[in-house]
């Protein structure tokens, strides 16, 4: 489909002085498209040139279109001497290809310099057309959508899930050509800028081409990685999935908002089961983070209950007892789980990048399941043929996959891949959770399945079907403890659920949630190749289960029994590792209230000892017994009647008596969370455990009127106001000498990381009551001796003094959604350009500026979105000599994330947006050279550019005001 491009220079403003005799400069314009270049007229003496040029054309094709960035340089002419270069402007061409898309992108774009940032502005028209050609054997993917937003989309219905997509390019880093030697750093960084950006939407094409042959038209939980591998190359890689996607009408009065029997026809049929409103919010895996399969060969992993899998073990093709709704099921519905199960496993990878899904999609849940491997950089020798990178990939998956089959499961959701470089050495990791899918969002023709012949659903009420288990109770995959469900008393529940998705709309929750945290850092020696290789292989499966037995103390000590969105990631430097797993703990009401702490001294007989222990149990029980308080945990007492209702088969009910006592037996030392039927045992062996049991005390909670937790919304909070404050901070601390033990490391990492919670909680404080949501944390180790702690995430206020909707027999958090949606469903959509939309204009200098919100949500308070504009995906270099005179480390990286958050406002703003929704932070990495002054910095942004109009003129007036106070950006550094 060939293609016409026009573009148009119109004016400059507060460009830079070139000519220090004149203090003015000589400005004119180069405009590139592919091999095809134009040139502006010289705009002689100003700083704020006006060009008016004529409309530059640029005939290409449409495949053109998609891998090339629209590139304008700003040059100061010189007559006797080379031009000096001013900045670029890189334009991404891809939202003007969609069918419903912006028809022109209009707008003052910032100038940007990789040495010297931003230096003034430049107001551009860039149009598309686009001329119809049938050939069958086209390039290209235009108009495949593309979200970064982790849930269906507002505005669109799903009429079909297709599945995985995935695919990665390769190239050679032209920071480490040989090329470099001669040349400049602005030259090498603005090579690399361009090189990413050609890759970028190469990628994009390709994965396009996929989703058409699948037959569907978007890509949504679209996550694109750079691995940036040093002298071996650069690689850039993307996972979605695959969607068909209705757009909803207006007049249907459904975009964004529950219908009348609060349900949102987000997919292509309602759901019976589905009592309350749907979630339209969702957990972003932006990070690039995953958890890690937890030692399976060790028996001790058992601790971790339905969290992990057993390598070891034969996949199951059977469901098991545990995978079916019941005996009472019928004949129909088990033929069409089977056919569902065998339709998903013929595929080579059934994995959903979604976090959120609508009530009913999720059937049951297993747990985590995920894969780790170490690997050595080998050059990329041909950029045409990345096998070696796409074959470790598969390996990867391919484990996950026979782990989610072991778990009784034929899917896996929430599904992130991520990877830590450091010299030759690379860790991919990859994880998700194993998941029943509902089988009538993933037949053929699902659209057709609306009649009462299949609305076949759980006999167990839906708040909460997903967390029965799924496996077979008497061949389990690993031991763990099962009960039967605290809230249907049909199905057996594990003690403890591990997710790496949202929180399900239909999940019932006593209490409010929090953020959990484990950290851990790891000294190594200094290696090279295979031995480096090695101690990196034999230090994870340790590292990871200590991880997981400080998520499970943590989660006890606040009396929760399950996490969700979790995010474990281990970062490698050249003498160290570390290990970050964040996550939302909960109460379940369906499954068994976690019992208490126990400690246990290794020597009884010593009175000192035992004294020791006795006062530690004390702190232990007062710290359980007042986070009970904090966060409102008081379940509900099984009543006489379901106490009594089911009772097990007795040939069930003797075996898992066998397997519990035979366990404790075998593997009492190594089995600490079995060691008492109603009590988690922490065993005092030495000096570290003390410590450990230390430091889990010392974990800090929030301040009064504060909460936080990993995921989009908390669990257990109602009554959100507009109030919204999206701030990104990142902080580097470089260690003060090489000999410092792991306990040392692991002080210093934890205080790095509770600094910066205090650090948030302080500047936010006139906000109360409040709460972060969607905390992101990345950690890395950018150079020897350096760590780097990056966090972006939103404060949201809410109002506490509202009545709650706290109805045990309705999805506990109906009642946010009866209040924050309570006037949305009495309004209507409104069109394009009125007065409530969200966009409003503030003079600055006689120029009006529009005011672009950022969030990383998948929504705004407040708002509802009536339009996509397509992908913000943008990638940054920043380079400086003068690292001192900057402000040091906390400056540098203060002005680079403010500028890089001007450039993303000015690209949405220019595509007519008003909002960037699903905003992440996928890459941050900062070197620095203290001794010449020096420091380089790469950052990758992506999200979803829309509009958002406001639910009623009321708020308008109100928020408008608010926009200006809660529309800028935090951002902190520390040496």
């Amino acid at each position: 489909m060939p293609g016409k491009l026009k573009a148009k220079i119109v004016a400059g403003r507060h460009l830079p002085v070139m000519d220090r005799a004149s203090d003015l400069t000589d400005a004119f314009v180069e405009v590139k498209f592919g091999n095809t270049t134009f040139k502006t007229d010289v705009c002689p003496k100003s700083l704020n040139p006006q060009w008016n040029s004529e409309w530059f054309k640029f005939e290409v094709d449409d495949e053109d279109l998609q891998d090339e960035p629209l590139q304008i340089t700003v040059l100061d002419h010189d007559t006797y001497s080379a031009n000096d270069a001013i900045g670029k402007v890189y334009i991404d061409i891809d939202p003007l290809l969609y069918s419903e898309a912006a028809s022109v992108i209009s707008g003052w774009f910032p100038i940007y310099d990789t040495i010297h940032g931003i230096r003034g502005e430049i107001n551009v028209l860039v149009k598309v057309e686009l001329f119809n050609d049938l050939n069958r054997f086209r390039q290209s993917s235009c108009g495949v959508k593309f979200f970064c937003t982790t849930s269906i989309p507002r505005c669109y219905r799903a009429a079909m899930v297709h599945g995985f997509v995935e695919e990665l390019v390769v190239n050679e880093d032209p920071e480490y050509q040989w090329i470099d030697r001669i040349r400049t750093p602005r030259a090498s960084n603005e090579a690399r800028q361009r090189l990413i950006s050609l890759m970028s939407g190469e990628l994009q094409r390709k994965i396009g081409l996929k989703v058409l042959e699948m037959g569907g038209n978007a890509v949504v939980g679209y996550l694109q990685c750079f691995d940036l591998e040093g002298e071996s190359g650069l690689v850039v890689r993307a996972i979605g999935t695959a969607c068909t996607l209705d757009k909803i009408t207006p007049a249907s009065n459904a975009c964004n908002s529950p219908s009348k029997d609060g349900k949102e026809p987000v997919f292509g049929e309602d759901l019976p089961s589905s009592s309350g409103p749907p979630t339209p919010f969702r957990a972003l895996p932006t990070s690039s983070s995953s958890p890690p399969p937890f030692s399976p060969s060790k028996p001790c992993s058992r601790q971790s209950s339905s969290s992990d899998t057993d390598l070891s073990l034969t996949p199951k093709t059977g469901m098991g007892s545990g995978g079916s709704a019941g005996k009472e099921a019928g004949p129909l519905k088990t033929l069409l789980r089977q056919q569902t199960q065998t339709a998903l496993e013929q595929r080579e990878f059934p994995f959903f990048t979604l976090t959120s899904f609508p009530p009913g999609f999720l059937v049951h849940v297993g747990g985590v399941v995920s894969a780790r491997s170490v690997k050595l950089l080998d050059r990329i020798h041909n950029p045409d043929e990345p096998e070696t990178r796409d074959a470790w990939w598969e390996e990867i998956r391919q484990e996950i996959k026979s782990h989610a089959k072991a778990l009784g499961c034929h899917a896996v959701v929430g599904y992130s891949e991520s990877t830590s470089i450091c010299e030759e050495v690379c860790i991919l990791s990859a994880s998700g959770t194993a998941a029943i899918l509902n089988p009538r969002y993933m037949r053929e023709g699902c659209l057709d399945i609306g009649s009462t012949d299949h609305r076949f659903e759980e006999p167990s009420p839906p708040s909460c079907g997903f967390c029965h288990i799924p496996y077979d109770e008497l061949n389990m995959p690993f031991p763990a403890q099962l009960t039967y469900c605290y809230h249907c008393r049909r199905q057996k529940v594990p003690d403890v659920l591990f997710t790496t998705i949202d929180l399900p709309p239909e999940a019932a929750v006593t209490g409010k949630g929090c953020l959990i945290q484990a950290r851990l850092c790891r000294l190594k020696k200094k290696a090279q190749g295979e031995v480096n290789a090695t101690a990196i292989s034999n230090l994870l499966p340790f590292m990871e289960y200590e991880l997981h037995t400080q998520l499970m103390n943590k989660l006890k000590l606040r009396s929760m029994n399950a996490l969700f969105g979790l995010h474990i990631q281990i970062s490698v430097g050249e003498n160290m590792l570390l290990g970050l797993a964040s996550a939302t703990g909960v109460y379940l009401t369906a499954l068994p209230t976690p019992g208490g702490i126990q400690i246990a001294g290794k020597t009884p007989g010593d009175l000192s000892n035992e004294h020791h222990v006795l006062t530690i149990q004390k702190r232990i029980n007062d710290t359980i017994a007042k986070n009970k308080e904090l966060y409102q945990i008081n379940p509900p007492e099984l009543t006489e009647e379901m106490v009594g209702s089911p009772i097990p088969e007795p040939r069930q009910r003797s075996r898992l008596l066998r397997s519990h006592s035979e366990s404790s037996d075998e593997l009492s030392e190594l089995d600490l969370s079995h060691g008492k039927k109603d009590a988690f045992v922490l065993e005092i062996d030495d000096t570290d455990a003390v410590e450990d049991i230390h430091s889990l005390l010392t974990d800090s909670s929030p301040p009064t009127g504060f909460y936080s937790c990993n995921t989009e919304i908390m669990p257990g909070i109602y009554n959100w106001t507009s109030g919204i404050q999206m701030f990104t901070s990142v902080r580097v601390f470089r260690l003060s000498h090489a000999n410092l033990t792991n306990q040392g490391l692991n002080k210093i990492f934890t205080d790095l990381c509770e600094n910066l919670l205090k650090s948030f909680y302080f500047k936010l404080r006139s906000m109360i009551p409040c709460c972060l949501c969607h905390l992101n944390f990345t950690v890395a180790v950018p150079e020897d001796e350096l760590i780097q702690v990056t966090v972006t995430a939103v404060a949201m206020t809410f109002d506490k003094d509202q009545t709650q909707d706290k109805l045990t027999d309705k999805p506990a958090n109906k009642g946010l959604f009866q209040n924050f949606f309570s006037s949305l469903e009495r309004s209507s959509p409104l069109p394009e350009g009125r007065s409530r939309s969200l966009r409003s204009s503030r003079s600055f200098g006689g120029s009006s500026v529009t005011v672009v919100k950022m969030t990383p949500l998948s929504f705004l308070p407040g708002t509802r979105i009536i339009k996509y504009l397509g992908i913000i995906n943008m990638f940054f270099i920043r380079e400086t000599t003068s690292l001192r005179e900057e402000g040091g480390v906390s400056g540098f990286l203060h002005s680079f994330i403010a500028e890089v958050f001007a450039m993303v406002r000015a690209h949405v703003a220019a595509l007519g947006g008003n909002a960037v929704v699903s905003y992440s932070m996928k890459e941050c990495v900062f070197m620095e050279n203290p001794n010449k002054n020096q420091a380089q910095c790469l950052i990758n942004v992506s999200g979803d550019a829309v509009i958002c109009v406001r639910e009623t003129d009321q708020e308008a007036a109100a928020s408008v005001t608010n926009i200006g106070q809660t529309s800028g950006s935090g951002t902190d550094g520390a040496t």
